[in-house]
């Protein structure tokens, strides 16, 4: 048996696992929760850094998906726990993740616990991304997508974006499966 899925069982993602977060004490939880969190915090962080850090930025959305994936009561609290540490450690990072990779993980996660088909995973998650990135651009004024594009409503830009999400979270879909898959085979081993 892994420490996060149960394989043979019904109820998540291609109905081959199941979460044992379920047996997990709250105070368990609330651990898993918080080392998650501290996870993406750490990635998130290094989009400071150019280059190598713009990519591991990336990667923060993974552990929101994991947490979310396992109880999305524990994505939320997840999200939350990262939204509060960078407001802490690196307050210019937390619109991004409140509003792109923070967003996608949760929505990401929520979605493979919860909708069985593939395409509409990846609709309703990158809806979220795209509709996360309108309301940093257009609502707050912030420049996600770059100095070079306007604060004016352009529903260009929003068809752009959202074409762009569909393949980010086609690609995020496909790089969570597998990688809790694996994640999960490793951990049944020991």
């Amino acid at each position: 048996m892994g420490l996060f899925f149960n394989k043979g069982a019904s109820g998540v993602w291609g109905n081959e696992y199941s979460p044992v977060i379920d047996s997990y004490s709250k105070t368990m939880r609330l651990t898993l929760g918080a080392a998650l969190g501290s996870i993406a915090v750490v990635f998130q962080s290094a989009g400071v850094f150019t280059g190598i850090g713009f990519i591991l930025s990336m990667m923060s959305t993974g552990p929101l998906v994991l947490a979310s994936l396992l109880s999305l009561r524990l994505g939320v609290m997840t999200y939350f726990a990262t939204v509060f540490l960078l407001a802490m450690f690196q307050p210019s990072e937390v619109l991004v993740f409140l509003f792109t990779t923070g967003l996608l993980g949760l929505s990401l996660g929520g979605a493979l616990k919860y909708i069985k088909r593939g395409i509409f995973i990846i609709l309703f998650t990158s809806s979220c991304l795209t509709l996360g990135i309108v309301i940093l651009l257009y609502g707050l004024k912030f420049p996600i997508l770059g100095p070079s594009v306007t604060y004016h409503f352009n529903s260009m830009v929003i068809a752009g974006t959202f074409a762009f999400s569909l393949l980010y979270s086609w690609i995020w879909k496909k790089v969570s499966i597998s990688a809790f898959n694996v994640l999960n085979q490793v951990l049944s081993r020991s």
